[in-house]
């Protein structure tokens, strides 16, 4: 099912000259209304009538959560204050917010695209969906509520904290799917299963996003909930929800580029990357009014491939996301991220995907150690049996990652679940 046939089918000469179109638009209207754009564009000796399309793009300068921050809270809209309907914000807890404002133009794109994804998922109009985003300045809730009511389900605004309440309403009300963080949806799994609801439940699909996962989760939760699970992508600087989502195919997220050109970069060297080659993801907004980003840097690492998909679509498909730029850990001159612990922790039946990765600096040496919960079935008091998964898990882990690292095996439900984004890492090294 493809909620919009002409654009999502469209031939790639149709989508090229399309784009060719409206980023040409963009780059007047950003030369014209966000002094940022007009001051970067002439210290390089361009001008907007220098952009003829998209194969002009590498001409243009790129943007950075930084530079956002610098000109916080309204230095780069690009429309008067009086035409922003909506604003969000990051929560700045690693620097200033990011703040992102919206024309109506722009609110009605943004529940376009995610109408788009969620029918990639199967919702329709037949559907009861339950939003467990946060809502308020996080996009997640508000641009998934606007993309689930223009498809016309019903909707219920559950966004996070009661994860009771949740499950007993996701029963009573018959839930049939359900959009949050995929990390919060296994903690749901736990809770379902607690209060006894698995064998009451409707639910057959769910849309999560926010946070990276592995293809292996993916099925975890699938087998879990006897569901199926899809990935859905944004940020908001871009957006919010409804960039980009996989289809039933599960073989790449298809990208709305009608609304979003993305780039693929080498990070080092800001050049581009080859069909199927990991790299940085870059966007260019080509619709939006209120915040119009040039190749904005996402540090988001991932790659990108084209051609038609089984289920129709002709859309640019982005990879499973293999972490961040910025949440790359070097560990000892290696390079590791975090979802390859939980890539390898799938594969251990006694141990669960919940894990803190603690790493440290002792004598001038890196040190890591991996906290991973038992599974409840495999709870024991005999020491050689854990022993013996102490032992399975340190294998499977140090072959994932290519150092060695202390693992300690921790009972069921110790290590904190979050509501929002896991968060998998404390990192104790002082580099001052």
């Amino acid at each position: 099912m493809i909620w919009n046939q002409k654009i999502e089918t469209m031939s790639r000469d149709e989508m090229t000259e399309l784009q060719s179109k409206r980023l040409v638009e963009t780059v007047n209207h950003v030369y014209n209304n966000v002094p940022f754009y007009r001051n970067k564009m002439e210290k390089i000796g361009l001008l907007p009538g220098d952009i003829k399309g998209i194969e002009d793009l590498n001409k243009l300068p790129f943007t950075t959560k930084d530079d956002l921050r610098d000109n916080y809270p309204f230095g780069l809209f690009a429309i008067p204050h009086s035409d922003i309907v909506r604003i969000h914000a990051s929560s700045g807890t690693t620097g200033k917010a990011t703040v992102v404002g919206y024309s109506r133009e722009d609110l009605d794109v943004w529940s376009e695209c995610v109408a788009r994804c969620f029918t990639m998922a199967g919702v329709t109009k037949d559907d009861i969906i339950q939003i467990a985003y946060g809502y308020g300045l996080f996009t997640g809730g508000l641009g998934a509520h606007d993309g689930a009511t223009k498809i016309g389900a019903m909707v219920v605004p559950m966004s996070t904290g009661n994860s009771k309440k949740l499950t007993t309403m996701m029963a009573d009300f018959g839930a049939t799917a359900i959009a949050c963080t995929p990390s919060y949806l296994l903690y749901l799994s736990e809770v379902l299963e607690q209060e006894g609801l698995l064998g009451s439940i409707k639910l057959k699909s769910a849309i999560c996003g926010a946070e990276p996962w592995t293809e292996k989760m993916r099925l975890d939760i699938e087998k879990k909930l006897n569901i199926k699970a899809f990935d859905i992508y944004g940020l908001s600087e871009v957006m919010g929800p409804g960039v980009a989502c996989d289809c039933e195919f599960h073989k790449g997220l298809h990208v709305c580029e009608d609304h979003f050109f993305p780039e693929i970069l080498d990070s080092a060297t800001l050049t581009a990357q080859k069909e199927g080659e990991v790299g940085e993801l870059a966007f260019t907004t080509l619709t939006k009014k209120a915040l119009p980003l040039i190749r904005y840097r996402t540090k988001d690492l991932t790659t990108i491939s084209y051609g038609k998909c089984d289920c129709g679509r002709t859309s640019a498909r982005l990879g499973r996301f293999k972490g961040r730029v910025d949440d790359m850990l070097i560990i000892r001159g290696v390079n590791i991220f975090p979802s390859q612990v939980e890539a390898a922790l799938i594969n251990v039946k006694e141990v669960s995907p919940h894990y803190m990765m603690i790493v440290d600096r002792v004598n001038n040496l890196d040190t890591l150690e991996i906290q991973v919960e038992l599974n409840t079935e495999y709870l024991t008091d005999e020491i050689k049996g854990l022993e013996a998964i102490n032992k399975k898990v340190t294998h499977v882990i140090n072959q994932a990652l290519g150092i060695s690292a202390k693992i300690k095996i921790v009972e069921p439900n110790s290590i904190k679940r979050s509501e929002g984004k896991a968060v998998h890492v404390i990192d104790n090294r002082k580099f001052n």
